[in-house]
């Protein structure tokens, strides 16, 4: 068994491993590239490998990093099976088809803006794209051994990182090999802890959060009441980007839970997002995948997704009036990174006035808009135009979707003879971290995926 690495191998998005087994080629993840115009411009790049060449793809989850190339893949001529968690599949659809409608969005607004008269720039890819990629995904059940390809068997186990998130073991050729795919923390809410492993060959681990503890739960929670009261007694309104997957749905959770200690009942709760407003209808069909605690709260008399005071805005007008509020509005919006969708409108509304906050909830990568603000930029460019930023910032790291570096440790720890390591998913002085920790602690040998490198089991 032979790994190449061509995504996430040294930056946080474009997950993407092409995986030699029994003579056959597999793809895990084909994610997007997300930061920079720079950086987003690579994933109009050819494919590094053989598109005929591939037999399988098999995608851990579906956020974008990981999954929104698949239809530039499909466009570009592969016909093979999309192997996915069941709920994985049922999200597919709502992500891959909102970053069609934004790349056509975003081609328009490049065209109009053009100044040499050429309207010639054109979306990544288009919704008739999506539909094709979803007429091959083949949805499989968490637990269950599956043999994808002649002597190739690949079984999904829950990461606990979003829903329908997934570790993926792969046999073949008398090897195992793990990949990680996106850990979620032990005790995220709604999700169930990561599942244990206890044999591999060769791991794959992602490093996100390789170099950093995050915050406790309980001093998160301590946290966010207290930014909460705190923009109530400035008189503005509360921003959050968030994610559509798995990040909007928590807040919700957290808003339930202590909906009478963070005297919510005061403010106008807004989830500006078509998008996960989607996944919420998602997400309650999958109640089987939740933990003993987010059953408990679901079954209590705040649910999360029916709070008295929440607004599900899905159309353009419902957002638009938001904009007439001006005090006692919590705004969840996406995308999580500021790059596209409603969050930049409604920032662009409210960066100028000290009153309001924004609480930033997620990892925000190099050169996208959300890293310049937690980064304490003092003026930003929006929709092509300059803004001053005057809100007031918050990083609430303890919220994570992602396992820290004590929790990576702690996964892999269950892991039996201390199994090499090639780190994927993270950016190098978090890898570097990592890596020291993991070596200092286990004794293994632990490296770091770069393009194009090839590792042998």
């Amino acid at each position: 068994m032979r790994v190449r690495f061509h995504g996430a191998a040294g930056e946080v998005t474009g997950s993407c491993h092409e995986v030699h087994a029994n003579g056959k080629v597999l793809l895990l993840d084909c994610g997007m590239i997300q930061g920079s115009d720079e950086d987003e411009k690579r994933n109009e790049l050819e494919f590094p490998f053989e598109i005929n060449s591939i037999d399988a793809v098999v995608l851990s989850h579906a956020h974008i990093d990981h999954c929104g190339r698949l239809p530039l893949l499909v466009s570009r001529g592969y016909r093979g099976p999309i192997y996915t968690q069941k709920a994985t599949a049922d999200l597919l659809k709502i992500l891959l088809e909102d970053a069609a409608s934004l790349a056509m969005m975003d081609a328009e607004r490049d065209n109009k803006h053009r100044r040499d008269g050429h309207q010639n720039h054109r979306p990544l890819f288009t919704k008739s794209d999506v539909g094709n990629v979803l007429k091959q995904v083949q949805a499989i059940a968490y637990d269950q051994a599956n043999e994808i390809l002649p002597g190739v068997v690949v079984t999904l186990r829950d990461a606990g990182h979003i829903l329908g998130s997934a570790c993926v073991t792969l046999e073949a050729d008398g090897k195992t090999l793990l990949f990680s795919g996106d850990l979620g923390p032990i005790g995220t809410p709604i999700l169930r802890d990561p599942a244990i492993h206890h044999k591999a060959d060769l791991v794959l681990l992602e490093s996100t959060y390789g170099g950093r503890l995050h915050r406790t739960r309980e001093a998160t929670i301590t946290e966010l009441g207290e930014i909460f009261e705190q923009a109530w007694n400035d008189g503005g309104n509360v921003l959050i980007p968030a994610f559509a997957v798995g990040r909007s749905q928590e807040l919700l959770y957290w808003f339930a839970k202590y909906y009478d200690e963070w005297n919510l009942k005061r403010w106008k709760i807004y989830l500006d997002s078509p998008m996960a407003i989607k996944v919420v209808d998602v997400v309650g069909r999958h109640f089987d995948l939740f933990d003993e605690d987010a059953q408990k709260v679901w079954q209590g008399k705040m649910q999360p997704f029916k709070l008295p005071n929440l607004h599900f805005t899905s159309e353009v007008a419902q957002s638009q009036e938001i904009n007439n509020v001006k005090r006692g509005a919590i705004i969840i919006a996406g995308s999580g990174m500021c790059t596209g969708g409603r969050i930049r409108h409604h920032l662009k509304n409210h960066l100028g006035n000290k009153k309001h906050h924004i609480i930033f909830v997620g990892y925000q990568a190099n050169g996208t808009l959300g890293r310049r603000l937690v980064d304490g930029a003092k003026t930003v460019r929006i929709f092509n135009e300059e803004y001053s930023v005057n809100a007031q910032r918050h990083t609430v790291g303890g919220l994570s979707a992602h396992a820290d570096q004590a929790g990576l440790m702690a996964w892999y720890g269950h892991l039996e003879k201390n199994p090499p390591v090639v780190l994927v998913h993270g950016e190098d002085d978090a890898r570097i971290a990592l890596k020291q920790a993991l070596e200092k602690e286990f004794d293994c040998d632990v490296s770091l995926a770069k393009p194009d490198r090839e590792v042998e089991l």
